[in-house]
């Protein structure tokens, strides 16, 4: 079983940073991506950032050259470094890990972003 545990949420004004983080624990091996979306109020859930084991990072066009994803692989950690936040940032971040075909999703951690 695989838990992931974010943290780092909470209330900033606009032009403010956030960093969230994510640990993963459990039964874990091959983790072939680690990364983030977001839900909106209102909004489908969508892709924010992710890591892949392999390969380059990929970032929504809504938060390139805003944003910062990171790994620690030795810890399964993935980090999210949030710069420059917009009113439309607002949502319910999620922590994501695909690993031998199987999805797995944190609980949640709610970013406000007040004007």
């Amino acid at each position: 079983q695989v838990q992931l545990v974010e943290s780092g949420g909470g209330l900033v004004q606009v032009e403010g940073s956030l960093r969230l983080s994510c640990a993963a624990s459990g039964s874990i091996s091959s983790i072939n991506v680690m990364g983030w979306w977001r839900q909106g109020p209102g909004k489908e859930r969508e892709l924010v950032a992710i890591a892949p084991s392999i390969g380059r990072t990929i970032y929504s066009d809504s938060v390139k050259g805003r944003f910062i994803i990171s790994r620690d692989s030795a810890r399964n950690t993935v980090y999210l470094q949030m710069n420059s936040l917009k009113p439309e940032d607002t949502a319910v971040y999620y922590c994501y890990l695909s690993a031998l075909g199987r999805n797995y999703w944190g609980q949640g951690t709610q970013v406000t972003v007040s004007s």
